[in-house]
């Protein structure tokens, strides 16, 4: 039988198929919910682009996953090279596209890209490189000081770059990941202690104007709603036209003429909400959770540590990226411009999804050596 044969039998063999099924589910049913948030728009460009962003993601999830995980954490100097330097770039040529106030992104010619979502993927091969090797190690502090200053430069750099809801996501996966490499509790307890000290500071003497506003606007969201407010305001507007079954796809009063701002990214839940009501919603909350929970299963069953904090680095990035964006729909968190992954607009944030995607199925496959490559 020849090798490339071989690979394909072990592939369709020892494939996390449900995790790959569910994240093709999520993507089309995003992928409709896009078409319907952007009808008002008399443009089918972005209903196209994620369906692009939806194969060519699938086919790069398969190609990573053909690699043993190992020889990801190996190169992990070439992963932060690819993930740091496109970053760095929008410092000098990036752009803020309309409705954004972030120099975030980068304009390709046929797209733009954002190129925090690449740094997510490359940083969660490199910080699991840097963590399984010194895992032993970790609570000793000549150990931990070198690992913190890594997880803290991603969420520094994105932060500088003027999108703190990125910088949060970082900051978060960078918690789980700790966690998972065996990080004392106490170390937890005492940032802890320390952040609840210094927010009255960063709220104060660090935040500007408008982001308090948004902190606000949490506890009122009627306090300015010809401004801060207006977009949660107008979104919680639709979700209550919702009910319970919706109001029909391709249907909603809000939804059909871009009544809420960013329908179709940030706020596709909202319109997935008018539309499809509170089974819709559901519907995707569900998605979301089995992606997340086969991530874990993932992490519990592979034997190398590097492939259970890979497992777990992607699952956090998925659990606080459905949280924020939820928490901001439900107008419950402040809007930090945090996109629902597979059902937000964006072709290569898609894709950079499905290369999280498949450095999971990665560490499935190859969760146990001895199963895996049989024909070798």
């Amino acid at each position: 039988m020849p090798k490339w044969t071989a690979k394909i039998a072990d592939f369709i063999r020892e494939t996390d198929k449900i995790l790959l099924f569910v994240c093709v589910a999520a993507s089309l049913f995003g992928s409709v919910a896009v078409l319907s948030a952007t009808r008002y728009l008399e443009t089918y460009r972005p209903f196209a682009v994620q369906l692009i962003g939806t194969a060519l993601g699938v086919f790069i999830a398969v190609i990573i996953a053909g690699f043993d995980f190992d020889f990801f954490t190996r190169h992990y100097i070439l992963a932060a090279i690819v993930g740091v330097v496109p970053v760095i770039l929008t410092f000098f040529i990036g752009f803020a596209p309309a409705g954004t106030d972030d120099k975030a992104w980068l304009d390709l010619g046929i797209t733009t890209f954002q190129p925090s979502e690449l740094m997510k993927i490359c940083f969660i091969v490199t910080f699991a490189a840097h963590l399984s090797k010194v895992k032993e190690n970790i609570n000793k502090p000549k150990t931990l000081i070198p690992v913190l200053l890594h997880g803290a430069f991603p969420v520094l750099l994105i932060h500088f770059q003027g999108d703190d809801g990125t910088a949060l996501v970082f900051a978060i996966m960078v918690v789980f990941m700790l966690l998972a490499a065996g990080l004392s509790w106490k170390y937890f307890v005492a940032a802890i202690g320390v952040a609840l000290v210094a927010s009255p500071l960063v709220y104060f003497l660090v935040m500007n104007e408008d982001q308090r506003a948004r902190i606000v606007s949490v506890f009122d969201i009627e306090a300015d709603i010809s401004g801060s407010t207006y977009q949660q305001y107008r979104g919680r507007a639709a979700l209550a036209n919702g009910g319970f079954f919706g109001q029909g796809l391709f249907r909603g009063s809000l939804t059909q003429n871009g009544g809420v701002p960013e329908g179709q990214n940030d706020f596709i839940f909202v319109s997935i909400g008018e539309e499809l009501g509170i089974v819709g919603c559901l519907a995707v909350i569900i998605l979301l959770c089995i992606i997340c929970i086969r991530c874990l299963k993932a992490a519990r069953l592979c034997r190398k540590e590097s492939g259970k904090i890979i497992a777990v680095g992607f699952f956090a990035m998925m659990f606080a990226q459905m949280f924020i964006n939820l928490g901001m729909c439900l107008a419950l968190l402040p809007v930090i411009g945090v996109t629902l992954p597979f059902f937000s607009a964006g072709g290569t944030s898609l894709v950079c999804v499905y290369m999280g995607v498949g450095l999971v199925l990665s560490v499935y496959m190859h969760r146990n050596t001895r199963t895996i490559h049989l024909h070798d």
